[in-house]
């Protein structure tokens, strides 16, 4: 995976997707709470036919499941966790999310930027969401061994840690059960094809279900309902 490579990836991938406002993936009710991902080429759908991605299928999960959430993809193709820090907050402003996924670092090893960056900005992102009112969910990555072996482990040790710490849910391995697997990948070896993108929900499904509440039974919802009891 060359720097090189990854470079011309992020490059060509950036151009034409929405910075600030997100994408709500099959959106559910005008008044249901968000979820918002916040993400890189590994959740915008890089690569494959719209909708295929495993954010969208989470939305159609989270339907079929009696749920009812909207789903935004905030991701976009090559960002950093500074990319993702400095768009944060007008997300958080617009869309209010119950639920914030981060799924970004990748793309900060693959440029070689220090941990120490990676880790604080994931922290401060963290923070933002949490002081919007937002649950978070920290999605761990891993990068190939040929960065080193310490490296590589410093960097997938990185998440758990930051999980722990701050409390919040995780993912401790996104593309677990799909790594291992060469022909599961478009001709560049980093993105999943389409047929993946199931496997990679599993992974997150279940650190994201027991966060959501039954339909109807949002704090906003819970709130209107209280509200409009006589002698409320």
């Amino acid at each position: 995976m060359a720097r090189r490579e990854f470079l011309k990836l992020a490059a060509s991938a950036v151009a034409g997707w929405c910075l600030l406002t997100g994408t709500a993936a099959n959106a559910a009710s005008s008044d249901a709470p968000t979820i918002l991902v916040v993400g890189d080429s590994l959740s915008a759908e890089y690569g494959i036919a719209r909708g295929a991605g495993w954010v969208n299928l989470m939305q159609q999960t989270i339907t079929q499941s009696g749920f009812d959430y909207n789903v935004v993809n905030a991701s976009i193709s090559g960002d950093t966790t500074s990319g993702g820090r400095s768009r944060l907050a007008p997300l958080l402003a617009r869309y209010r999310p119950a639920i914030t996924l981060i799924e970004l670092g990748g793309n900060d090893a693959l440029r070689g930027i220090p941990l120490e960056l990676t880790r604080s900005n994931l922290r401060e992102m963290i923070a933002a969401a949490r002081k919007a009112g937002s649950q978070v969910i920290v999605v761990g990555m891993r990068i190939p061994p040929n960065y080193g072996p310490d490296y590589s482990e410093q960097f997938f040790t990185m998440f758990s840690t930051l999980a722990k710490q701050e409390k919040t849910g995780y993912v401790p391995f996104l593309l677990a059960g799909v790594a291992e697997h060469q022909d599961w990948f478009q001709p560049d070896q980093i993105h999943p094809l389409a047929k993946a993108h199931p496997q990679i929900l599993q992974n997150v499904w279940p650190t994201v279900k027991p966060l959501l509440k039954p339909a109807g039974k949002s704090p906003a919802k819970a709130a209107e309902s209280r509200s409009s009891k006589p002698g409320a």
